[in-house]
């Protein structure tokens, strides 16, 4: 399809031979006499890839229909023809967004020449722009492809999450039939556990990572010889050692898988002490990691809270003493002044609220 040019000048002689040499290279022309009448044409008809307008005209001259067209057809190329040899006005025309100028009288060469460029320079200035647009909605229809597929992973991954804490929930079930003394006991120091975590500040993916470590501390004791996990006296040094090991054998169960190797550590090291003399290696202050440190006071307080073979459960009063007395050497201080700073009325309801859930599975097993 050829190119539509507007041919502006007051002359008509001018506009007609102007015309004749676009029309005969291919092109198709309108002609305007004045600078409104070039506005009004430009409004009423059809799309222009080019305009030439003479400079020097009355009513409005060529700067003038130069700035007016920019501002309603900014994708119309502007060559300015003129007698007048200034380098002054062809900088000014230029200065207010023309193309190029041709200084008259021109050769049939010379302007096709610069006609031709002018247009092969608004050609690859729209392809740019369409290329631009095209990019754009690619990118926004990729962005959106890739935020949906990220909705229906993040779902996915919260469907397995949770088909995960199921699972781990039925191996703290087993665990507790197996250790039956210390029934509910994994479940309640999750939940302590999670109460002080919250408490320092921690983030929602260290909170689960140290939850499930508590929650599968002792898991390592599925492996210990019922034996020596439920022999009712004391145990002999060869049988400590023996029920010792449940801390690498829970390691050894749970680092192996992707989502628990983080809490892995947690089980392997529940049994440090802050000053040095835990076990199994004997790490000390920050090299236990802090969900360890954490589950440590939150362990020793559901232990003396609990009823035992060989005593009553203790009041939380007496919890906070002993917890206090060891601070710097079983405990983290930090930890514990975390855990001193919480009421008792925190520990009271989750512990009341973990045993109506075992009743009422009880009760629905029964």
């Amino acid at each position: 399809m050829p190119d539509r040019i507007l041919v502006v000048d007051d002359e008509e002689a001018i506009r007609e031979i102007v015309c004749s040499m676009l029309t005969n290279a291919g092109h198709t022309c309108q002609q305007a006499a004045s600078g409104l009448e070039a506005l009004a044409v430009l409004e009423s008809s059809e799309p222009f890839e080019l305009m030439l307008s003479d400079l020097m005209m009355a009513d409005l001259d060529g700067i003038g229909l130069l700035e007016r067209s920019k501002e309603k057809f900014p994708d119309v190329p502007v060559i300015m023809v003129t007698a007048v040899h200034d380098i002054s006005v062809a900088l000014a025309a230029l200065r207010n967004g023309a193309y190029d100028y041709l200084l008259k009288p021109f050769e049939r060469e010379q302007l096709l020449a610069t006609v031709s460029r002018a247009l092969e320079n608004r050609r690859l200035k729209m392809e740019n722009r369409n290329y631009q647009m095209n990019l754009e909605s690619l990118v926004q229809a990729r962005t959106d492809q890739l935020k949906g597929a990220m909705n229906k992973l993040e779902a996915a991954m919260g469907n397995l999450e949770r088909s995960y804490d199921i699972t781990l929930e039925a191996l703290g079930d087993a665990l507790d039939l197996k250790d039956a003394e210390t029934e509910g006991h994994s479940k309640r120091v999750t939940a302590f556990t999670i109460a002080m975590a919250r408490a320092m500040g921690l983030s929602r993916e260290q909170i689960s990572v140290i939850a499930r470590g508590a929650f599968l501390h002792d898991i390592g004791k599925m492996a210990i010889p019922d034996a020596i996990l439920r022999k009712p006296g004391a145990l002999t040094s060869d049988e400590i050692t023996i029920m010792r090991e449940h801390c690498y054998r829970g390691y050894q169960m749970l680092r192996k898988i992707p989502f628990l190797g983080e809490a892995s550590e947690i089980v392997y090291s529940h049994q440090e002490r802050y000053d040095g003399t835990g076990y199994p290696r004997g790490l000390k202050g920050e090299e236990i990691p802090l969900g360890a440190r954490i589950f440590s006071v939150a362990d020793t307080l559901d232990a003396i809270t609990s009823d035992r073979p060989y005593r009553t459960a203790q009041s939380l009063t007496a919890a906070r003493e002993e917890i206090k007395h060891w601070s710097g050497r079983q405990f983290d201080p930090a930890v514990v002044e975390v855990f001193l700073s919480m009421p008792d009325k925190i520990w009271e309801d989750l512990r009341r609220d973990i045993d109506s859930q075992i009743y009422r599975v009880a009760a629905g097993k029964s």
